[in-house]
């Protein structure tokens, strides 16, 4: 029996969303062809959640997701939920646990989520060239022809699923956005996002020997605001929060310092405001509120290493705004290397969002983080290659 060579899709990336499209195309009789061209299937779900995969958010709603076209997320977001992925899970009888802020987690691993994808794929009959490389498309006559390292295969569409730029070393590439710009669509300018921040030789000299130090705090830049842990590491910050407020601050903005509230809560600065009078040394106080090492270094860092009854009451109320507004000008990002996501992509003015079709190219699509829709930290990424993944699957 010969190997078929047309189809009708053709989904190259079989990652999450690529996987999720190719499941539902399937069961829906349609022929599936899903070609990667890295040799693991769904390292990036593998290694994700400290290898438990965060696969979905309770409360993911399209406030959660940035795009230069906010709007674009909310119709397939509404129309594949969490709930829907849940029931997905339920079904494989994968066991999951919730964490804080309605971050859902495999009780064991993530490669069941890879297992389930694989599953719902060898239902739908998808067939598979992997590892393979494509080395060029083109289109014509209502066909994409695909020429790949293992022979040439065409069909009447064609999903892009290729990811975005973050993790390089488990194959990320540019690829997908070379495709949209060989047919036309525009890019949003990419960038690495929940990404580590480092900081300039200055501010190193006072935290850089405080590496695993931890801290709940509110940070935040322009649109963004978070409040969770901060962690100090050798080269700067990272931590939950600043991995959120990364996606809101970019390189070369040095009028958009990000900005930590210390006290992020009101008994905080109550409290401090009851020791003004006392002999103790500032970052004494602070420790109380604050891990010693970090207090000792802020209060060196903005000379205030001196007892609370020697501050005149002006002084003393500039040092809670300072501990309520520390401004940060990073010098940096740790890249795509540490980035869990891209952000930017194709710019989804280009495609439909019922559909994740081009609008001027017909039989095409882009899917999950090749487009520019990035999702907060907690499972929101994951549910958005869900979303598209199913919103294309349903359409082809």
């Amino acid at each position: 029996m010969s190997t078929p060579t047309h189809f009708d899709v053709i989904i190259i990336g079989a990652g999450a969303a690529g996987m999720m499209a190719a499941g539902i195309a399937g069961q829906r009789g349609r022929r599936v062809l899903l070609i990667d061209h890295y040799p693991k299937l769904g390292e990036k779900i593998r290694i994700s959640g400290g290898g438990r995969c965060n696969f979905t958010n309770l409360h993911a709603k399209p406030e959660n997701f940035i795009s230069q076209n906010p709007h674009f997320c909310r119709s397939a977001l509404a129309r594949y939920t969490p709930q829907d992925f849940i029931k997905l899970v339920a079904q494989h009888k994968i066991k999951y646990h919730e964490k804080t802020l309605g971050q859902l987690f495999c009780d064991n691993s993530a490669t069941e989520i890879i297992q389930m994808l694989k599953v719902e794929c060898d239902r739908g009959h998808v067939q598979w060239k992997m590892p393979c490389a494509v080395i060029r498309i083109e289109h014509g006559d209502h066909t994409y022809t695909v020429h790949t390292e293992q022979g040439t295969v065409t069909a009447n569409n064609l999903i892009i699923a290729t990811g975005g730029l973050s993790v390089p070393k488990i194959g990320a590439t540019p690829f997908g956005y070379k495709v949209a710009e060989q047919f036309g669509l525009s890019i949003v300018p990419p960038r690495p996002a929940l990404v580590p921040l480092s900081f300039d030789v200055d501010v190193l000299a006072h935290f850089g020997d405080l590496s695993g130090l931890s801290l709940e705090a509110e940070v935040r830049c322009n649109d963004g605001t978070f409040r969770e842990a901060i962690l100090l590491t050798h080269r700067g910050l990272s931590g939950p929060a600043i991995l959120q407020i990364s996606s809101y601050w970019q390189n070369g903005w040095a009028k958009h310092p990000i900005h930590i509230n210390l006290l992020p809560d009101a008994k905080q600065v109550t409290w401090l405001l009851a020791q003004r009078h006392e002999k103790m040394q500032f970052n004494n106080v602070l420790a109380e509120i604050l891990p010693k090492r970090f207090a000792e270094a802020w209060c060196t860092m903005h000379r205030l290493n001196k007892p609370n009854n020697t501050f005149t009451d002006k002084a003393y109320a500039a040092a809670l705004v300072a501990l309520q507004d520390w401004q940060i000008k990073p010098s940096g990002t740790l890249g795509y290397n540490k980035a869990e996501v891209t952000l930017g992509g194709v710019d989804t003015r280009n495609l439909s969002s019922k559909t994740m079709a081009a609008n001027k190219v017909p039989g095409l699509y882009f899917i999950g983080e090749v487009v520019d829709v990035t999702g907060h930290l907690g499972g929101f990424n994951f549910q958005w290659a869900w979303a598209s993944g199913f919103a294309a699957g349903q359409s082809v």
